[in-house]
């Protein structure tokens, strides 16, 4: 079968015969009236899987090498979105083009076109591009406006593919509230808050899972201070002198020991304020890990990290904080906290697929 290159690198076809084969077998092109239009990626997979021959228009045969020179002339960013293209329909999956800015519509397996709704987004980046998580924000809400599930495909310096399904996630557990209305005393050492008091130790540490017991005591740390603090559930005191100590002052000191407190204190709140148990993260390298009931009775379901709503990192990065929480059979979130620290906490969830 023969299609004709055009000055944009797409391939028509104009035999009607040929234009029907190739449209009926993996519903490549757009149907014209004179024919079929392959678009850059269909033109040049068809080409490469030997189901088409590409003339220019002097008749002159069009290789393979030649056909990607003119679509990598023509769109910036092209041969990283060709080898997504590729991956998926070597999977066989219908690929079609998507509204800007996403790359790709993906049917699911066995989909008619014009008769099966889409099932994925896919947007194609490259390992090299920074992860920018405002921009994956307003892919994500574009596609949850659309019903689509959203996939990004980063194509890594070996030509190799890791798809990232993003969502939009609810996290919430089902932890009781505090029903203590008396002021629980603890003291304020260096960098932790102790609780002595047996009420406290009992209602914070063993019914909702605050901080950590050791021997007879609560040992909080500065973030869940500052939390049951601002609730009026603590009253606290300076370990050295015993003066009373505020929200405020106790905030300050954190900052100082802490230069990204004020973020890690606004998510740990939104975490606590939907019931959840939030413990450090640490050892996994996250923030947070946080459980929808008492950890004695049920295992973390996700790591957080807090970061700034105008965060950006690489896609390294992204994919070891995946790895590790799916390693550990955890929900990676990333929770973007507002300039002014006022705005909810919006979350947003990576998770590595194979589609």
């Amino acid at each position: 079968m023969t299609g004709v290159l055009q000055g944009d690198a797409t391939v028509q076809v104009g035999d009607p015969s040929e234009a029907g084969a190739i449209f009926g077998r993996g519903f490549f092109g757009t149907v014209l009236t004179d024919g079929l239009r392959l678009d850059r990626a269909e033109s040049l997979y068809l080409l490469e899987m030997g189901r088409v021959e590409v003339q220019g228009p002097s008749g002159r045969p069009v290789d393979w090498a030649g056909l990607f020179r003119q679509a990598i002339r023509a769109e910036p960013g092209f041969g990283v979105r060709y080898l997504v293209y590729r991956d998926l329909r070597q999977r066989g999956y219908v690929v079609r083009s998507a509204p800007a800015p996403i790359a790709y519509a993906v049917l699911p397996r066995g989909g008619v076109l014009h008769k099966t709704p889409a099932r994925f987004w896919v947007e194609a980046v490259s390992e090299r591009e920074p992860f920018r998580l405002s921009q994956i924000e307003q892919l994500a809400e574009k596609a949850l406006g659309a019903k689509k599930q959203l996939l990004v495909g980063v194509v890594d310096e070996e030509s190799d593919l890791t798809y990232y399904r993003i969502r939009r996630p609810r996290p919430s557990g089902a932890l009781p509230s505090l029903r203590s209305s008396d002021p629980i005393p603890a003291v304020l050492g260096e960098d932790r808050v102790l609780v002595f008091d047996d009420r406290g130790v009992e209602e914070l540490g063993r019914q909702l899972a605050y901080g950590s017991r050791i021997g007879h005591r609560l040992e909080l740390s500065l973030l869940e201070a500052a939390y049951l603090a601002g609730a009026g559930t603590l009253q606290l005191r300076d370990a050295r002198t015993l003066r009373s100590v505020s929200v405020d002052q106790l905030v300050r000191r954190a900052r100082r020991l802490e230069s990204e407190f004020d973020e890690r204190r606004a998510v740990y709140g939104a975490l606590r304020d939907r019931q959840l148990v939030v413990k450090t993260g640490f050892k996994y390298g996250a923030h947070f890990r946080a459980y929808p009931r008492n950890p004695e009775h049920s295992h973390a379901r996700y790591l957080v990290h807090a970061v700034e709503a105008g965060y950006a990192s690489t896609w390294s990065e992204i994919a070891r904080g995946v790895r590790v929480a799916q390693g550990v059979r955890k929900d990676f979130l990333l929770a973007a906290v507002g300039g002014d620290h006022t705005e909810p906490v919006r979350f947003l969830s990576l998770e590595r697929i194979r589609p």
